[in-house]
């Protein structure tokens, strides 16, 4: 039975590889379109936009996992169940329960891949893309940061950058500074910065409001030397994407929002959603295989494809309302992004089980 096992293993494996060769280049075609709507004569490239969208095709095939999972276990089995070497292996003894078990556990590979390639290659990889467009875009005068203003607060000084201009550079800064009554008793603008060493920022063009009681007293200087508030790792995550964070970066820049008493909520969904993935993953590869029996008698893969493919995309799309409504009404994050992962988990265990039992 190892090497059926073996082989069914290697089956399902070369079914991942197939759903992947059919998603990636449809999804990287549209990404590329919607790069290419950014691109200037002066500024952003069609090469650079290229560049950029293959550097995110790690990040896409992590996204696409649990899709590519399903659609990889239904051209898997599905390719032994039209030679009818399932039904082989069903006579020689083999029970359903025993053949989603092996399925799952080139399920558990296909999971640690996508981990591992998450962490180590996705992330590294897509935060360069978006630093090579960032760079490009602002050089053609774009805004380089995605989110727009960039906010950090510390004790009783809150700072805002409007933008992120060419090689790093702030610009737009306003700092304001409160007393302990929550009292505004300063504001200072200045139009851009240089970042030192040390954390320190030479401000340029700086005009300044201070008030003491009533009186008002307004000043410009030519520069200013600031303390600020990021520290430039820090300022460089601020025009990434939250999707780009690998888990350790996102466990860090919670603690940096957490210690400026700025909103985590979306980055902790985030890092639950990474941490929920492997399970609808694992899930998907279950719901192939009943899916596989009902149709076993289907003459092409094509209509299973099909079918498949539209109960993925709903349950992604059920998936994400989810996760996004439990975000919107300030629910319990790790239940409502983790829970309909294991929810599909045991129904897809469930529906195993039946079919072994049916059948």
């Amino acid at each position: 039975m190892k090497i059926a096992s073996f082989y069914l293993i290697r089956n399902v494996l070369i079914g991942f590889v197939a759903a992947a060769a059919l998603l990636l280049p449809l999804f990287t075609t549209f990404d590329l379109i919607n790069e290419l709507e950014d691109v200037t004569p002066n500024g952003y490239r069609w090469n650079q936009a290229l560049i950029v969208v293959l550097m995110t095709l790690p990040r896409r095939a992590v996204d696409l996992s649990p899709f590519i999972a399903l659609l990889g276990g239904i051209v898997g089995l599905g390719q032994l169940a039209t030679t009818q070497e399932l039904t082989a292996m069903r006579a020689a003894g083999v029970s359903i329960v025993r053949i989603a078990a092996t399925t799952v556990v080139a399920g558990l590979i296909f999971v640690l891949m996508m981990g591992a390639m998450d962490e180590w290659v996705a992330s590294p990889l897509q935060q360069g893309g978006m630093f090579i467009r960032n760079e490009a875009m602002a050089a053609s005068g774009q805004p380089a940061s995605p989110n727009g203003s960039i906010w950090a607060r510390r004790g009783d000084e809150v700072a805002r950058i409007g933008t992120m201009a060419r090689h790093n550079t702030p610009i737009s800064i306003e700092i304001f500074r409160y007393s302990s009554d929550m009292r505004l008793t300063s504001y200072v603008f200045a139009d851009s910065a240089d970042i030192r060493p040390g954390g320190t920022w030479l401000l340029k063009n700086v005009q300044i409001k201070e008030w003491q009681q009533t009186d008002e007293r307004v000043s410009q200087q030519d520069h200013l030397v600031w303390q600020s508030v990021f520290s430039e790792q820090r300022l460089n995550d601020l025009t990434l994407p939250i999707d780009s964070f690998s888990i350790r970066q996102l466990y860090r820049y919670i603690k940096f929002l957490a210690d400026s008493d700025q909103p985590t909520a979306e980055y902790e969904m985030a890092i639950w959603q990474k941490l929920g993935r492997p399970v609808l993953t694992l899930a998907m590869i279950l719901f192939a295989v009943p899916f596989t029996f009902v149709h076993q008698r289907s003459p092409g893969l094509g209509g299973r494809l099909a079918i498949g493919a539209v109960l993925g995309l709903l349950i992604y799309v059920c998936n994400q309302i989810i996760a996004n409504l439990g975000l919107l009404f300030a629910g319990n994050l790790m239940l409502t992004t983790l829970l309909p992962s294991f929810v599909l988990l045991g129904i897809g265990m469930m529906l195993v089980h039946r079919f072994d039992r049916v059948r």
